[in-house]
């Protein structure tokens, strides 16, 4: 369930607590949480309703009913989404700790099921901001897989999504250093 920053900044400024979405079937659940630029993001329920009021609306964001309306898909069925913030980011915490024995013990445990932790790290390293596909392309690694991969050492505090490509972070630079 995506986002625009927008609708991030009211939700997250207190604004709105609502959204509405057309699905065949709701990609989040009721207790789920996302996390989103802004922070985790806690979908507190989600429900199948038959249609919606003004004020529904307003606290989804929109001026009125008939502006909601036109931002829905006109396909499937309605769902009403309350969300609610839920907090920051576990991640960025992650991206400050230090490198321990731990991390490299799972990253060993990784890259000896399938070698690609220490290149993807240092691909990463060597090429800031750089797009997905053509750093697959040199590792001659389809860009789908690298991407699973990098979100994987994202995870884990290492990397950093940039509006085009990714970059390390210090733990990352730690993790890469000891590893090799």
């Amino acid at each position: 369930m995506l986002f625009r920053m927008s609708a991030l900044d009211q939700i997250f400024g207190g604004e709105v607590d609502l959204a509405f979405r057309r699905w065949q079937r709701p990609t989040v659940k009721s207790g789920s949480t996302l996390r989103t630029p802004m922070g985790v993001l806690h979908i507190e329920s989600v429900d199948e309703v038959a249609d919606f009021t003004h004020d529904e609306a307003r606290r989804a964001g929109h001026d009125d009913r008939e502006s909601q309306l036109e931002a829905l898909a006109s396909e499937g069925t309605l769902f009403r989404i309350q969300v609610a913030p839920g907090g920051e980011d576990p991640r960025i915490a992650l991206r400050s700790a230090p490198v321990d024995e731990a991390l490299l013990s799972r990253l060993r445990r990784m890259h000896a099921r399938r070698t690609w932790t220490q290149a993807t790290l240092a691909i990463i390293d060597d090429q800031p901001g750089v797009r997905a596909p053509v750093l697959a392309a040199q590792l001659g690694r389809e860009a789908k897989a690298f991407k699973r991969d990098v979100r994987k050492l994202k995870e884990l505090g290492l990397t950093l999504s940039l509006p085009v490509g990714y970059s390390l972070t210090d733990r990352g630079a730690g993790a890469l250093e000891a590893l090799e």
